[in-house]
């Protein structure tokens, strides 16, 4: 049954006809994402920010780096945050609030990435910005006040493709990972791929046309990613991968994909809990201040990467 917050939030958003992002330019659903999401979001914890560009592949690259205030029993952990909005949508003031949240309630340092976006820049731009920030955050730890030795890779929709693929490339090329968090993650090559983007593909926040309008403006036309860097559920071997929590809406598009993606890592031998919110749809870690349940989400992100990072 859809949680019972969240209908009412939707009943509201149908009732002004709020627009779909398939039908809007980049350009007009940037300020309207950010507008959406920050709505929803808890009071801004205290916690110590710092504004930096580090160097990138084609040009530098925004993070913001937030520590915990008071001082620390030793090394912290580290968590490199890749942030939503299909590619294209999103940036660090839009995620702001929800990374003061995991650095305060997980004691680590989280880095936020401004990744360049689609369409202005396709694939794979976001996975180089971000593979070079982890490197980069590997490289300057103890800078950062963290230990090399324990870096988690967090990220939702989007970003939790972009963390899926930091971890297989890690494995293959380093830096060590030892945690990943994958919130409702993008795994699949195409829009339609699979049961739940048809069954929740309309009025549930994510539409399966703002699914195929944004593989359109990442991969190109017909928006099919060419490869496991786009699609993480093209990887060849799931193995060997660190641990991950998965978490999904029983009414998100992306359901499946995340439920697909957790059975592959257990086939394959590698540790993977997956946790339903079952009444919720997509974007829930964005609705803390609007919904206990993605209150009660934040947390077991927050819980589950202390407890791992510790």
């Amino acid at each position: 049954m859809l949680d019972l917050n969240l209908k009412a939030m939707l009943d509201k958003m149908a009732a002004i006809g709020a627009p779909d992002f398939g039908d809007l330019t980049p350009e007009a659903a940037r300020p309207m994402y950010r507008q959406i999401l920050t709505a929803g979001d808890l009071p801004p914890a205290d916690v110590q920010t710092e504004d930096k560009q580090i160097p990138g592949p084609a040009a530098q690259i925004p993070v913001r780096i937030y520590t915990p205030r008071g001082e620390a029993s030793g090394m912290r952990g580290l968590v490199l945050y890749c942030h939503g909005g299909g590619f294209v949508l999103g940036d660090l003031e839009t995620y702001d609030a929800v990374c003061r949240t995991i650095c305060q309630e997980s004691d680590c340092v989280v880095v936020s990435v401004d990744y360049r976006l689609a369409p202005e820049h396709p694939f794979p731009a976001a996975v180089e910005d971000c593979f070079e920030a982890l490197n980069w955050v590997s490289v300057h730890a103890a800078e950062l006040g963290g230990d090399s030795q324990r870096i988690a890779v967090c990220g939702d929709s989007a970003g939790g493709n972009l963390a899926a693929v930091l971890a297989l490339l890690a494995r293959e090329k380093g830096p060590a990972i030892r945690y990943q968090v994958l919130i409702y993650p993008v795994t699949t090559a195409m829009p339609g791929d699979l049961p739940s983007h048809g069954a929740f593909g309309q009025g549930y926040i994510l539409s399966l046309k703002s699914m195929r309008a944004f593989t359109n403006w990442y991969f190109g036309t017909p928006g099919r990613a060419p490869d496991f860097r786009g699609a993480p559920l093209l990887a060849d071997d799931f193995s060997g991968l660190p641990p991950a929590l998965i978490l999904v809406g029983g009414y998100d598009a992306l359901r499946d994909d995340g439920v697909t993606y957790a059975k592959r890592l257990i086939q394959a031998g590698t540790s993977a809990t997956l946790v339903t919110y079952t009444g919720l749809s997509h974007g829930f870690i964005n609705m803390a201040a609007m919904l206990p349940a993605g209150r009660l989400a934040l947390n077991q992100v927050c819980a589950a990467l202390r407890l791992a990072l510790e």
